[in-house]
């Protein structure tokens, strides 16, 4: 699975989880996320861990408790697939995403995006 990092803020615009999800497309629709976080900065996060733990959550329920305006601090979306993880995003110290992925169009689409984006 290989990767990128790139800053979670672009100016005064914050990069939420729930853009990147968006950003995903058609490759993240079907998957099932399970989502921890190493500090609960507001109850939605709570609901994420709750509702994930198990069999994981669907992107679109996913993306209905993350609004646009979430900012996460030490967060981490595991998408997978058939049991198997295809992508993981992790948001550290509410300044920096680490993208990873098996499919390296994924990765490609946000190097589009993110320009200031490098590999892991």
């Amino acid at each position: 699975m290989k990767g990128i990092t790139f800053p979670a803020w672009h100016g005064k615009h914050y990069v939420t989880l729930a853009e990147l999800l968006v950003r995903l497309g058609s490759f993240g629709l079907d998957l099932k996320w399970r989502v921890e976080f190493d500090e609960i900065v507001d109850p939605r996060c709570v609901e994420m861990e709750r509702r994930s733990a198990d069999a994981g959550i669907d992107t679109l329920t996913l993306l209905s408790l993350t609004t646009p305006f979430l900012q996460l601090i030490d967060a981490e979306a595991r998408g997978s697939a058939d049991d198997r993880v295809l992508v993981v995003l992790t948001e550290r110290d509410s300044s920096l995403w680490d993208v990873r992925a098996v499919d390296e169009r994924v990765l490609s689409e946000l190097r589009r995006h993110y320009p200031g984006a490098t590999d892991l």
